[in-house]
């Protein structure tokens, strides 16, 4: 389990066809073969490491249905080791399991902010709300408008110097991971209502007092 709060950025050095060798310097000092890592919001684990690097194995299921298929040498990557239990919470409950990647639609300043719009997948609409929360290549953010067809993040100065996301292009991919506790209140109203999960609506959720 992870928070979508970004401990270091690093770069790809090599892809293999099971692993993925990342450069990076931060993560090492609580570290051990085994641990699970979030790379641009995806749980791997930790095959090798040294000062420089560390490896994780990564399966083709992962390479096909995430972006980390299509990272090119000396990209930047997320990176965040797997929560404390005792430490604070800073973003919300990230699992590492991507629901899908999106395309980067527009970008606009606005003052201090930059905004992103991304789009929607049809089958995840009822997973974004307005001010809820998503994990973008891994980092928790806010939603801050939503449309049927797509939806809108604000990236404070922090999370503009400290990640990549302000990087990524119009079109380019990004992993969505949507709130997993709202994907666990959908799927019991699916099984409440005696209906596949396609067909709850917000409409249901908003009964419910879930929205």
């Amino acid at each position: 389990m992870f928070t979508g709060l970004i401990e270091e950025v690093g770069a790809l050095r090599s892809r293999e066809h099971t692993s993925l060798t990342i450069a990076c310097t931060q993560l090492q000092d609580d570290l051990a073969l085994g641990d699970s890592v979030a790379v641009n919001g995806v749980c791997l684990t930790v095959t090798w490491f040294d000062r420089s690097s560390l490896r994780a194995e990564v399966m083709p299921v992962t390479l096909r249905t995430t972006n980390l298929g299509s990272l090119r040498k000396d990209e930047p990557v997320h990176l965040e080791r797997a929560m404390k239990i005792t430490a604070r919470l800073g973003g919300h409950l990230v699992a590492g399991h991507v629901d899908a990647t999106i395309p980067v639609l527009a970008k606009a300043a606005e003052k201090d902010a930059l905004l992103i719009t991304l789009a929607i997948p049809k089958e995840f609409q009822p997973f974004i709300i307005h001010r809820g929360s998503v994990a973008l290549d891994g980092v928790s953010l806010t939603v801050a408008d939503l449309s049927e067809k797509d939806f809108t993040v604000s990236l404070v100065g922090h999370t503009r110097d400290h990640t990549a996301l302000a990087d990524r292009r119009v079109g380019q991919q990004v992993n969505l991971e949507c709130d997993q506790i709202g994907k666990y209140v959908y799927h019991q109203l699916s099984a409440a209502n005696g209906s596949g999960s396609q067909k709850i609506t917000y409409e249901m959720l908003s009964k419910e007092g879930f929205l």
